[in-house]
């Protein structure tokens, strides 16, 4: 039995802050964080809105898409740094929400690798038959750890939410391989303070970026015996185009073979890569056969990148 990916989803608050907004926020301008980040605007959630709602939103237009009922999902998992409070979980409360009353429900903690880690797990279930329909999110309200006074982080993050529907597909579809690490040793990179504020190492983050994310694209293409040429679409996480466009050159991929959202929505962590799959996905930019990979690092330090043939 193979796992794979039968519908996606995506959501975004309609708040749009744009660079020229942030020079009125913070010591900094517009042509500095286009060249340093990519950025140009990036969307945040209102007061009202938490990341159980934008998690409920991308959910639904998955089901959508999957043409599953939510009666019928068997696990929810949610990938989220930004849950709206410690408990009960963001899955539970969406779970109640979807009406999805049979099934399990847990959030799960790796930072911006967070959806990774839930596509993994749910493949897992699927393959063991365990469970037959798991829903899969990464949603955050970064806006609501981010310190307005850090002009070297707070440019670079926005709020948002994209989902998944994983079951069985046919065989030599799905996801075919994957790679899952963390260095606990590289935690005081990229944390949450005392104050509830996110801290970042710029410089080592992106050491650590350049390095891993083409490694780790590497690593699951070859576990099948195949080459990085073969690789039709990379979806990677929408961190800076800066550490992208390094990972996309050194494994040889042209800018039109690459998922690029970080322009307009900025860094969304956990949120990132299903937002950004969605995105392409509705754009027709992957088709059915295409082998694509799904490749993120974040928090922890954790990381990971998954080969998918797309199709059911």
């Amino acid at each position: 039995m193979n796992a794979g990916i039968l519908g996606t989803g995506h959501y975004l608050p309609t708040n749009v802050v744009t660079n020229k907004d942030m020079e009125k926020i913070v010591d900094t301008n517009d042509e500095w964080i286009r060249t340093r980040t990519g950025i140009e605007e990036r969307r945040l959630a209102s007061d009202d809105i938490d990341s159980s709602d934008m998690a409920y939103h991308a959910a639904l237009g998955a089901l959508e898409e999957a043409d599953v009922d939510a009666a019928d999902i068997d696990l929810i998992l949610v990938a989220t740094v930004t849950p709206d409070t410690p408990f009960p979980s963001v899955a539970c409360m969406i779970q109640d929400r979807l009406g999805a009353t049979k099934a399990a429900a847990m959030d799960i903690s790796a930072a911006c690798s967070g959806f990774m880690y839930g596509l993994i797990t749910a493949k897992q279930f699927i393959e063991t038959k365990a469970y037959k329909k798991i829903l899969v999110v990464g949603t955050e309200k970064l806006s609501k750890i981010t310190n307005w006074e850090d002009r070297g982080t707070c440019v670079l993050l926005g709020d948002g939410a994209g989902a998944a529907v994983v079951g069985e597909v046919s065989e030599g579809k799905g996801i075919l391989s994957f790679e899952l690490g963390a260095n606990g040793a590289g935690g005081k990179e990229l944390y949450q303070n005392e104050d509830d504020k996110l801290v970042m190492n710029g410089r080592e983050v992106y050491k650590f970026a350049v390095r891993q994310m083409p490694e780790s694209t590497v690593n699951v293409v070859e576990e099948l015996g195949l080459s990085k040429e073969d690789v039709d679409y990379l979806v990677p996480h929408q961190a800076n185009i800066r550490i992208m466009d390094a990972a996309r050159q050194r494994l040889g991929i042209s800018e039109e073979k690459m998922a690029t959202t970080i322009k307009k929505y900025g860094n969304n962590s956990s949120a990132s890569i299903p937002m950004a799959l969605s995105e392409s996905v509705k754009e027709g930019k992957i088709k059915d056969n295409d082998l694509i990979v799904l490749v993120g690092f974040g928090g922890g330090l954790t990381w990971g990148a998954v080969a998918i043939r797309w199709g059911r």
